[in-house]
């Protein structure tokens, strides 16, 4: 009877990391096609916490779930907006850009998000098994009793790693990447293709941030992303620029998440400060490991990553 106890705890601690890792799988894959367009968007964690909070109001005020997530898909998307237009357009410096989409993303749902704090949704996105795979001793209860978006987390990583490099649309992209003035001589529109990924890079990450609102914690609270978004860049380091990659890292910090809320609950003798710290302290090992292993591997990021492009540069 205990075997089974500790088996049913386990699972459900796998389940809830999963729900907490495709809050990062979303805007990590985002990132990575930006940065394959040559576009370092620092805005993530910006980008999140808008999605998140009109994700939240939206589906508190339609109590739908799922309107409230679309909704939260395009405010991120929308905000990314301004950051492509910064740093594509008027080639500005995007580190620059990118916090400062991130300090107006803070600040503006601090200011806007009072009235809201401590709500809580009344409607949740509704967990459904998968026929046949969800009888699948253990990993069939975690991965396959879920709710549609963790769903489509997991189709959309594949199709995505596809589209990436497999079809001529990944090919146009990664060469605009490696070299902007080659693909604009090849008759690739530098701008079109930095503008479409940027933007999908943004609905990715607003996406992520309405999933943490809606379906992961239902409530409002004042930076309730807590960091996630610089998570999610520090995973694209991590996936080595690789869609298929990112789902072991979103999982692995989305372990820490979920083990960190297991113990707090369990009442155990930790202090919460040293909980909380676990997934910013991984993140850091994690570059640090994975810096090494790109560069013993000899993988470089984009070479045009974070350069802007003129087209009547020489």
């Amino acid at each position: 009877m205990k075997d089974v106890h500790h088996a049913a705890i386990l699972v459900i601690l796998l389940s809830n990391a999963v729900k907490a890792g495709t809050i990062l799988l979303y805007p990590t894959i985002g990132e990575i096609f930006a940065e394959r367009a040559g576009v370092l968007n620092l805005g993530v964690e910006g980008m999140m916490i808008i999605g998140a909070f009109f994700g939240f109001i939206v589906a508190h005020v339609s109590h739908n779930p799922y309107l409230g997530f679309l909704a939260g898909v395009l405010a991120g998307g929308l905000v990314s907006l301004i950051h492509a237009f910064i740093s594509i357009t008027l080639r500005g410096n995007q580190i620059v850009s990118g916090l400062a989409l991130t300090i107006f993303g803070a600040g503006f749902t601090t200011f806007y998000g009072q009235k809201w704090i401590n709500m809580n949704l009344d409607t949740a996105f509704h967990t459904f098994n998968i026929p046949i795979l969800s009888k699948i001793p253990i990993i069939g209860a975690i991965l396959f009793n879920q709710d549609i978006i963790v769903y489509i987390s997991y189709i959309l990583t594949f199709v995505m790693w596809f589209v990436l490099f497999k079809t001529s649309v990944g090919i146009n992209l990664r060469a605009v990447g490696e070299n902007a003035k080659a693909s604009n001589a090849m008759g690739i529109s530098v701008y079109k293709v930095r503008y479409l990924w940027t933007f999908f890079g943004g609905i990715m990450a607003g996406a992520g941030g309405a999933y943490l609102t809606i379906g992961y914690a239902p409530f409002w609270l004042d930076g309730i992303t807590a960091g996630r978004g610089w998570i999610a860049i520090a995973l694209v380091i991590f996936a080595m620029w690789d869609p298929i990659k990112a789902i072991f890292g979103a999982y692995l910090f989305g372990s820490i998440n979920a083990l960190q809320f297991q113990l707090q609950a369990a009442g155990t003798t930790i202090p919460s400060a040293i909980l909380n710290m676990l997934p910013y302290l991984v993140t850091f090992i994690v570059i640090v490991i994975s810096s090494i292993i790109v560069k013993a591997r000899h993988i470089q990021p984009p070479k045009e990553l974070g350069i802007p492009y003129s087209r009547e540069e020489k």
